[in-house]
């Protein structure tokens, strides 16, 4: 479970979740709101021994990358990404410097020093969504909290 602030760079995270975009390409892509949610049906679980507590790793289409090894931590208040993502996907130039302390990350406490806001795409879904950077090895690539 990690803990985050509740603004990046004087914006609250209420205010980025009302924020919305449209994308076309070739394909109408719906506003991403408030209320969407993931949900799963009877057949996602067919393999699988219930009851269960594996973690949700997923791809998810961020920009114009697919992006591997996304930990969904709907128990975290933050969203992760690392420094070395976004320097791959030369997207760097996105960062702004906002400083936050981010608790139970690796069991102890982190000071980030760095925040980007990124289109996030996900089932026809296009989302705007802060993130922290991250400069140190977390395992995944990113981890996508409950904001």
């Amino acid at each position: 479970m990690i803990f985050g602030g509740v603004e990046v760079n004087v914006v609250t995270f209420s205010a980025a979740k009302k924020m919305k975009i449209s994308v076309t390409h070739g394909k109408r892509i719906r506003e991403a709101s408030e209320d969407d949610e993931i949900t799963f049906i009877e057949e996602d679980v067919d393999g699988l021994i219930l009851p269960h507590n594996d973690a949700l790793v997923i791809s998810l289409n961020v920009v114009d990358f697919k992006i591997k090894r996304v930990l969904v931590d709907p128990s975290s208040s933050v969203n992760v990404i690392q420094l070395r993502v976004l320097d791959q996907a030369k997207l760097t130039r996105n960062i702004v410097h906002a400083t936050k302390l981010v608790a139970g990350f690796n069991i102890t406490s982190v000071s980030t020093r760095r925040a980007i806001v990124l289109p996030t795409y996900a089932e026809w879904v296009t989302k705007f969504t802060f993130f922290e950077v991250m400069d140190r090895d977390m395992g995944y690539n990113m981890i996508l909290g409950r904001l």
